[in-house]
């Protein structure tokens, strides 16, 4: 995927479901109810049960849908997932060798960072974007709307402490996208199989984030 295709697709979205999952059949569940609540970004940590034949699944029966791939720490993951389909990868840090491996696939890459010199670090190696993890030990959408200053022209995606709540306030601050895990998926409505519990939330999530960042 070319860059500006999927600056565009976050722009447009402004979402992305992180699945965390310990087996397959619940990955796919779980990306399942995202998508019929709206969600058409996924990602899916690498350190999930199976995360390539995850992948490979969900690209085949959700191709409505961008499926990439987070929590990637080494140049065998990036290559491991964009060899099972992966369409953009998240890291938690920033690794220049990386980043140079996701530009030679053309593959997007998003990796993370914090402070003002790891966010400029990470952009001038080459990112795509930048992921600011974790958000909510920063003070969430404050600390993203001081970033604008001194850091405007950077992408940046909040992770870590991102709500169906304050999701809007994140983009509303001058975030491209935000990401979100526990609170589109939660715990109790995993361990019971709620998909519709799932859906609604995303549902939510996503008419919240139409209203305020309308894609043109």
């Amino acid at each position: 995927m070319e860059r500006e295709t999927f600056l565009a697709l976050l722009r447009q979205h402004r979402a992305i479901a992180v699945i965390r999952a310990p087996e397959v059949a619940l990955g796919v569940r779980l990306a399942e109810a995202a998508a019929a609540g709206g969600i058409r970004l996924i990602e899916i940590t690498w350190n999930s049960a199976h995360p390539a034949q995850l992948v490979e699944q969900l690209s085949q029966q959700l191709p409505h849908c961008h499926i990439g791939i987070g929590t990637a720490l080494s140049i065998a993951d990036v290559k491991d997932a964009v060899g099972a389909g992966a369409q953009f990868c998240f890291c938690p840090h920033t690794d220049s060798a990386l980043i140079d491996l996701a530009h030679s696939l053309q593959t997007p890459i998003v990796p993370g960072a914090l402070t003002p010199n790891e966010i400029v670090t990470a952009w001038q190696a080459g990112a795509t974007a930048v992921k600011i993890f974790p958000i909510g030990a920063m003070g969430g959408a404050s600390y993203i709307r001081s970033l604008q200053g001194p850091l405007a022209q950077i992408p940046l995606i909040p992770t870590g402490g991102v709500t169906v709540a304050n999701a809007g306030e994140m983009v509303q601050a001058g975030a491209i996208a935000v990401g979100l895990s526990t609170s589109l998926f939660p715990p109790a409505a995993v361990e019971n199989e709620e998909g519709s519990t799932v859906t609604q939330l995303a549902t939510q999530l996503v008419n919240q984030l139409r209203a305020i960042a309308p894609h043109p």
